[in-house]
């Protein structure tokens, strides 16, 4: 009884987990109170208590947990240097930018996520470090520290660039800026292949 206890209450917390971390993506975190939060769930406002301290404490864990699942999906992927290229364009698609609750956490909340407490730019750095460096050792086998920030600078330049896409309201200018952004990327990684055309719509975390 005892497991199963444990095992309830873990999958009601990773529950609030998953629809907050959508919610926060679509709407920001500022803009999502815990009943809100707590409704997606379809829990009550009392139960959040029982699984977060407090809401800073669901976002570190939410900004963990999402960031644990965009890299997965890096190493799946990102195991030759094409896979390196298909992340870049999956990252930059169209499909990326119209769902932004589905896609990168960092697309959707990095501004919010820098004035958040110590803990959850802690989780965010730690993170984002660790795909970093996977995708590093991909450009740079024999050492992967010697394109470390560049590949940290290269993602800065696609979280951008899919922000200021979503701002835009010309679609098909937004389509160009996603498309400039590819090349940009790719060249500076020094693994362009295929031409942009050649794009898949993926997601991107």
């Amino acid at each position: 009884m005892a497991r199963y206890a444990k095992e309830h209450k873990d999958a009601t917390r990773q529950r609030i987990a998953e629809t907050a971390g959508r919610r926060f993506k679509r709407a920001g975190i500022d803009g999502s109170g815990i009943a809100t939060l707590m409704k997606d769930a379809g829990l009550t406002n009392g139960a959040f208590y029982a699984h977060f301290q407090s809401k800073d404490d669901l976002v570190a864990t939410i900004v963990a947990d999402q960031l644990r699942g965009q890299g997965e999906w890096i190493r799946g992927t990102a195991t030759s240097r094409a896979g390196v290229e298909r992340i870049v364009r999956e990252y930059l698609s169209p499909a990326h930018r119209d769902s932004p609750e589905e896609g990168c956490p960092s697309a959707a909340l990095l501004d919010e996520i820098g004035r958040c407490p110590d803990a959850t730019r802690q989780a965010y750095t730690d993170g984002v470090l660790s795909f970093i460096d996977d995708i590093a050792a991909v450009l740079a086998p024999d050492d992967p520290a010697s394109v470390r920030v560049k590949t940290l600078s290269v993602y800065a330049q696609l979280v951008g660039t899919m922000q200021l896409a979503r701002a835009l309201t010309d679609a098909q200018l937004a389509d160009k800026v996603l498309e400039e952004g590819i090349r940009n990327a790719l060249a500076v990684l020094g693994v362009a292949g295929s031409s942009v055309g050649s794009q898949t719509e993926g997601g991107a975390g």
